[in-house]
């Protein structure tokens, strides 16, 4: 399943006793822990439940728990609490916006607005710390417009973010493969988008898959902008498979230079896996445990 579509899927939905009690039902899977976690690190690692779209989402998080994870994310509304049966935190809450449809639209902002006061009381009380927004995509708009309305959007909705203690993070996406059009496609626009508005609850999603592509330098700019940069993404380069020597990034070298910035959000692993989805994700837990 392509990543837009499931998270499409996966957004509507309430938290309510009745989804609280079946998640709770669900017996809990036989996995055979590892006698010891893979990550033991300086990162807080964490899952994107979308590149495991055919497992259930209680296999993943048992999984998840055995591999010393910390976090299950990018989860729907009626599947917040399931990571808590299993020790660990859901680092990322879908948010109001969809990539194609984002900030950058003013006519949109009432929408997305409404959809922040509903959702950021519950991303509060679930115990999530982030809420994932997009851009949306230029259809013809300059940068400085689209700049302009992410801000303008993003500062209707701070107030009741730095209320509740819940971190906004604008994605940033490729948009040379994957999400053509996409308006947040290479780092120095987030940043601007992120000084507009001034807040430690409004921060980046440094998708590191995806500026590799548009940008390359990652280290560099990782470096340069780490004070923009609230939560990170991997993924292989090309391809968006596994992490490892068969692709062009050398996640060791970039997990030792975001943790030497004293990054203290969560890094998801968001790659594709081609081989056996657990062993893929042992794997890439290992190579990003620095």
């Amino acid at each position: 399943m392509h990543r837009r579509e499931f998270i499409g899927a996966t957004t509507v939905g309430v938290v309510t006793a009745a989804a609280t009690a079946a998640a709770s039902a669900v017996p809990e899977p036989t996995i055979p822990p590892s006698h010891q976690p893979v990550a033991q690190g300086r990162l807080k690692q964490s899952v994107c439940r979308w590149c495991y779209g055919r497992m259930d989402l209680n296999e993943l998080c048992a999984a998840a728990r055995d591999l010393g994870l910390r976090s299950v994310e990018l989860l729907g509304e009626a599947e917040w609490l399931v990571p808590a049966r299993y020790g660990l935190v859901c680092a990322v809450a879908n948010g109001p916006t969809s990539i194609a449809d984002g900030l950058n639209r003013a006519e949109l902002h009432d929408r997305f607005v409404a959809e922040s006061e509903r959702l950021l009381p519950l991303i509060a009380a679930a115990g999530i710390p982030n809420m994932i927004v997009f851009s949306g995509n230029r259809r013809g708009m300059s940068d400085d417009e689209g700049i302009r309305n992410c801000i303008l959007g993003l500062n209707r909705i701070k107030p009741l973010a730095e209320r509740h203690g819940v971190t906004i993070i604008m994605e940033l996406l490729n948009s040379r493969v994957d999400h053509k059009d996409y308006h947040a496609d290479r780092t120095w626009w987030g940043v601007e988008v992120v000084k507009g508005v001034g807040s430690e609850r409004c921060k980046l999603l440094y998708d590191i898959y995806h500026m590799q592509i548009m940008e390359g330098d990652v280290i560099r700019t990782i470096r340069d902008n780490a004070a923009f940069i609230g939560h990170y993404h991997t993924g292989g380069v090309p391809g968006r498979r596994e992490i490892d020597d068969t692709q062009e990034l050398h996640y060791p070298a970039i997990c030792r230079a975001i943790a030497d910035t004293g990054f203290e959000g969560y890094f998801g692993q968001e790659f594709i896996p081609s081989r056996d989805p657990i062993e893929s994700l042992r794997q890439a837990v290992r190579i990003c445990t620095v």
